[in-house]
């Protein structure tokens, strides 16, 4: 799941484990559990290491369940080298992709954050969510973008079409440069 914050990544990335019985690994919800609050802190290194983790889950739950759908939520995927991450390491386990890029209006965007106190992310708010659309580098990998603005099952219908969908395979080998194989 990609996209900026509060662009309905968790609720679709939900809403389809809950139909598909598949498993949805949340970034946030793994820091809550790892760090206690005082030692939760929003930095690429704290959100680097959760990622390392999310990834290792996601390949447990491969190897003892194959077919299960594992959507990657909480990370807005952003840069180039944190999709070639989870999409490389989905090739090196042998598990195929799909990037499902969740979109709306800013104005949706934020009436959602401030309307959103239960999120386990404390500095969730309008000003992340234009600091991260600030440096959003456009995912150039097959995806498919979903505007939340048309509602929740019309968003899912979407989505279900493009998991179900085999004639646009997405690349065997994703582009990974040394740089960011860690």
């Amino acid at each position: 799941m990609a996209g900026l914050p509060a662009t309905g990544k968790s609720t679709i990335s939900r809403t389809l484990a809950a139909r598909l019985g598949g498993t949805v690994l949340n970034k946030d919800e793994i820091r809550a559990a790892l760090f206690s609050p005082s030692d939760i802190e929003y930095s690429t290194e704290q959100d680097e290491f959760c990622m390392r983790v999310m990834l290792k889950v996601a390949g447990y739950i491969f190897r003892k369940h194959p077919s299960r759908l594992v959507f990657l939520d909480g990370r807005t995927f952003s840069r180039t080298y944190q999709l070639a991450r989870a999409t490389g390491y989905a090739h090196a386990i042998g598990q195929p992709w799909r990037i499902l890029e969740c979109v709306c209006r800013d104005e949706t965007a934020r009436a959602r954050l401030a309307g959103d106190s239960s999120h386990p992310a404390a500095n969730r708010n309008f000003a992340l969510y234009l600091e991260v659309k600030a440096r959003f580098e456009e995912i150039s990998l097959p995806k498919t973008v979903i505007d939340t603005d048309l509602g929740l099952e019309s968003s899912i219908r979407i989505a279900e079409a493009a998991l179900a969908s085999q004639n646009d395979s997405p690349p065997q080998e994703p582009y990974l440069t040394r740089d960011h194989r860690r």
